[in-house]
Formats: C-alpha cells, sequence, structure tokens
C-alpha cells in the first residue's frame, strides 16, 4: 500500500465513493443487458476501478483522457453523472451522445473526456493528438490515453509513442493489463517485457499494482506533476483484472480461465475491499460508515435507471445532426 495517512481520509473515501458508483453502474448496466432493455453489447470495466480512480484522481477537468470499448469506468472517474451515462446505453436522446454513441463510444468534452472508442488502441492518437495541441498552444493540460494489453499488438500506439517521445508530449499511455485480450492469456499474444515496449523509444516507464487504488493515485500524482511541467511522456503498466468476460454475452470463461483464478482476484484482490480494509484497519472509518456510502450510490443508480428507461428516444430528424463538423469560413 501506498503511504497515506487519516489527514488524507476525505481524498481515500472520495476514491472509494468513486470506485463503488462504477462498480454499482456495472451492475445495473449488466442487468439492463440481461433484461433486454440496452441496445447492443457492453463490455464491463468491474475489478479495475482502482485504475481509472487512481489516475483520474490527479487530473484537472480541463485535463483530457482518452478511453476504451471497456470505458465506463473511465468516464465516471472522470465525472460523468449516472443519468445521462444510462441514458446513453439505452439511446435515449438525454445521453452523453444523445443515445448516438451508445456504450463504446461514450464521450463527455465538458469534463475532458474525449471519448470511448470501440476499436482496440484506436484512442492513442487521438490521445496524443490532444496532448501535441496541449503543448502547441502553451496549455499545461495532461493527457491520460487508457488502453488494454491488447493494443500492445496495434501498430498506431507504436507510432504515437514514437511522436510523443520525439516532441515531449504531455500524454501518458495507460496500460491496463487485465490479463486477457479478448479470450487469449497475454503470455501467449505478447511476447517479452511490457514495459520495455515504451522504453524502447527513451519513455519512462513503470509498473504499479493496479488492485491499489492508493499506488496507483500516487504514482499518477507524481506523473502528472511532471507531465505538467513539461516531462512527459510516461508509460504506465497497471496489473489488473475483469470479473466479467470479454463482453456481457461472454458467459462461458470457463474455457480460458479458471474458477479458481477468478476467485483470487475477486476474493484477495479486490481494490474496493482493499481500500476499505485499510481504512477500516487504521481507524479511520468503519464499515457501517462505508455500508452507508454504497447503499447511497445504490439508490442514485436506481434512480438513474428509472429515469433513464422512461427517457425519450432522440427523434428521426436528428439522424444527420453531429455527423460533419461545421463549415468554418
Amino acid at each position: 500500500m501506498a503511504t497515506f495517512n487519516q489527514s488524507d481520509l476525505p481524498r481515500l473515501l472520495r476514491m472509494y465513493r468513486r470506485m463503488v458508483k462504477i462498480r454499482v453502474f456495472e451492475d445495473n448496466a449488466n442487468e439492463l443487458y440481461l433484461s433486454a432493455k440496452m441496445p447492443g453489447l457492453t463490455h464491463m470495466y468491474s475489478g479495475q476501478e482502482a485504475v481509472a480512480v487512481g489516475l483520474c484522481e490527479s487530473l484537472k477537468s480541463s485535463d483530457h483522457i482518452t478511453s476504451t470499448h471497456r470505458g465506463h469506468g473511465h468516464c465516471i472517474a472522470k465525472g460523468a453523472q449516472l443519468k445521462p451515462m444510462f441514458c446513453e446505453l439505452l439511446g435515449k436522446a438525454e445521453g452523453y451522445c444523445r443515445g448516438k454513441g451508445g456504450s463504446m463510444h461514450i464521450a463527455d468534452q465538458d469534463n475532458g473526456n474525449l471519448g470511448a472508442n470501440a476499436i482496440v488502441g484506436g484512442s492513442a492518437g487521438i490521445a496524443t493528438g490532444a496532448a501535441f495541441s496541449a503543448k502547441f498552444r502553451g496549455s499545461d493540460q495532461v493527457t491520460v490515453c487508457f488502453f488494454g494489453d491488447g493494443a500492445l499488438g496495434q501498430g498506431l500506439l507504436y507510432e504515437v509513442m514514437n511522436m510523443a517521445a520525439l516532441w515531449s508530449l504531455p500524454v501518458i499511455y495507460a496500460c491496463e493489463n487485465n490479463h486477457y485480450g479478448e479470450y487469449t492469456h497475454v503470455s501467449e499474444m505478447a511476447a517479452g517485457d511490457l514495459k520495455a515496449r515504451a522504453e524502447a523509444f527513451g519513455i519512462e516507464a513503470h509498473t504499479v499494482d493496479g488492485q491499489d487504488v492508493m499506488a496507483v493515485c500516487q504514482l499518477g500524482e507524481s506523473l502528472v506533476a511532471r507531465t505538467r511541467k513539461g516531462g512527459g511522456p510516461f508509460f504506465i503498466l497497471l496489473d489488473t483484472y475483469r470479473y466479467h468476460g470479454h463482453h456481457v454475452g461472454d458467459v462461458n470463461r470457463a474455457y480460458y480461465r479458471s474458477k479458481d483464478e477468478e476467485k483470487h482476484w475477486k476474493n484477495e484482490r479486490d481494490p474496493i475491499i482493499k481500500l476499505a480494509e485499510h481504512m477500516i484497519s487504521n481507524k479511520w472509518t468503519t464499515q457501517t460508515q462505508l455500508d452507508a456510502v454504497a447503499s447511497e450510490i445504490k439508490a442514485e443508480a436506481k434512480a438513474a435507471v428509472d429515469y433513464a428507461i422512461s427517457a425519450p428516444y432522440p427523434s428521426g430528424d436528428e439522424v444527420g445532426m453531429h455527423v460533419y463538423a461545421a463549415m468554418q469560413n
């Protein structure tokens, strides 16, 4: 565990709340899919909450993130609200993208979220472009690019890391190694030292326990501060785990990972439980207080789901809206 003390309790509780909010959101999203209320597929972030929350904790609202097809956690950690999130999943007009983006393409530019991307590694170019823009404009904005271990097989990632290193761009590449690219273990698809792939470009790379939100936050805080002062780019390899299958329809996980493996990560390395145990063992809070936080969030999520279910769909005359950018004179 990273070094925190009792004076950090408000911050720790804020991160705890955000992780619980992500977990509860995902539980509800899964239920919406199983009850046939949500169109299309979605990809759960449950188990990886400490990565998004720990890194976003050090960002300003004006800083940028880019996300993946497993992006609900990134969105919420960066400040997204549950009502428009659920509306977007259900294709409703009050969603972040007016119901047209769906689960894998949520963007919230008011909070610096440049969007999730269904293409593996697809947002790496967007993140690097945002970092280039910040440097060109003389802004101190930082961009965090979230992607999974599967993106390590995509050429785009290496092209933009090369450019970021050449131009010293203010971007942090955060690789969420949840050990599986769809149905294949990372050991069967990525050779060598994963961290060394960034180091080959002269990019300073770090490894951290992605289930320890305090360790992620502490490293993120240091790298964001250095990036803001012109020290980027950086690369972080975060060891984490997804609790669900590749997507909500992936119910036969037994043929590519064991029940014992899943139990180990859920029972011994759950990020929410780890933080709760740390705060309780130090007598900074109680289980009763944390249970109250969870109850409050569950009530908020239920209200948001009910709202989204009854919300209207976008009208047919919007079909051409937001397809093309407005012409500039």
